[in-house]
């Protein structure tokens, strides 16, 4: 039987422009649009925005769950179902969870971990668990001397969308600068200054073996399997230049507004931190999101660490923006992610594109999630 669901009174908003009108919702797909005054009864939306649903690229929220303290291991399946139910209900319908690939000394998880989640996610999807539609994001650190050995763990893995290369050792990208490397590293593994010397000489010598060829193996075989590639914290033009080179398609945070100009001039689509936005800055002490925003620099937000941060920034930055719409924000965390990964299906209120939609009331500046579609099936 045909499925239908028909919302009214609503303030709709499509790619350009907001309309006050109704939605017809046919078996998981977006039917009409229907401006003005309904033609017949439905629910009404009370006058709620209605927006695409959120695609989340990046976000670090999932091992949380799993690991919430050093030490301690959650089930997996629960700790995934825990992290649906938050990405759901702050309007993310479609998430691309991150999992390490290649560990060092800080690191509390290790591949088998990483591997128990992402079995945890498709025997999810396949039980028909979850409320947010999952893929996953594989961020390999390719200093690490088992980034390959923890590729491979995910060689047949058709639900991998997106991998990143990153190098977090000391001088590299994020941490050019040593003394905030030091603030970050040393306080958190509580070492003096010389071992503190000792393990920066060690992960320096561990990039200089292992990041070029790991990064040239990878973008290779994702090329191959026709996963899609983002570089991560580029800090130069020289960083752009070769990830360009890597074939590269999504720039994740750079720390620079060089890096992040030249990305864009590639036409790579620049990715920020929701979180960047809301506070104004990054919390390392990188490039604000909010100035790229302003120098029209930027494309994509992920909520990195906060789910709720994405729906947040999207209803945020236009009023500390000048010149940024609401449904050009709303892109940001919806049409453009959903783009960058070959997700065409979704992304934007139109007829014949998933009815995966969000309806949001704002209070106090802040946005209230009322009610989340995933195909038309209300899951939050």
């Amino acid at each position: 039987m045909t499925a239908e669901t028909f919302l009214t009174n609503a303030r709709i908003v499509l790619p350009d422009e907001i309309v006050e009108g109704s939605l017809l919702l046919r078996d998981g797909q977006i039917a009409a649009i229907e401006p003005g005054a309904a033609a017949r009864a439905g629910e009404d939306m009370g006058g709620d925005y209605i927006i695409p649903g959120l695609v989340e690229l990046h976000t670090d929220h999932l091992e949380g769950h799993y690991a919430p303290r050093p030490k301690v291991r959650w089930n997996p399946i629960a700790a995934v179902l825990a992290h649906d139910a938050q990405v759901a209900t702050a309007g993310i319908t479609t998430v691309l969870d991150a999992l390490r690939v290649g560990m060092d000394e800080d690191a509390d998880l290790k591949s088998d971990d990483v591997r128990s989640l992402a079995d945890a996610i498709e025997d999810s999807v396949r039980q028909d668990r979850l409320r947010a539609d999952h893929f996953i994001h594989l961020r390999c650190e390719v200093s690490a001397p088992d980034c390959l050995e923890a590729f491979a763990n995910f060689e047949t893995d058709d639900r991998v969308k997106l991998a990143s290369l990153m190098d977090h050792a000391p001088g590299q990208r994020q941490f050019v600068n040593l003394e905030t490397y030091a603030y970050y590293y040393q306080r958190k593994l509580k070492l003096t200054d010389r071992d503190f010397q000792k393990f920066c000489e060690k992960r320096m010598a561990e990039s200089a073996r292992n990041s070029g060829p790991n990064r040239v193996f990878i973008s290779a075989a994702c090329h191959e399997r026709g996963i899609v590639l983002a570089s991560h914290d580029d800090a130069t033009a020289g960083h752009v230049d070769e990830a360009i080179a890597q074939g590269v398609r999504v720039a994740e945070f750079p720390t620079t507004e060089e890096a992040a100009r030249a990305s864009k001039a590639a036409g790579l689509g620049v990715l920020m931190g929701a979180p960047n936005v809301m506070r104004g800055s990054s919390h390392s002490g990188n490039v604000s999101a909010r100035t790229l925003a302003g120098d029209g620099l930027l494309d994509i937000l992920s909520s990195d660490y906060i789910p709720f941060s994405l729906i947040q920034s999207a209803f945020f930055l236009g009023d500390v923006v000048e010149g940024i719409s609401l449904p050009q924000a709303v892109a940001m965390v919806s049409k453009n992610p959903a783009d960058a990964v070959g997700l065409a299906d979704r992304g934007v209120i139109e007829p014949g594109r998933r009815a995966d939609l969000v309806r949001v009331r704002v209070d106090e500046h802040v946005p209230v999630v009322r009610t989340v579609w995933r195909q038309g099936r209300r899951v939050a």
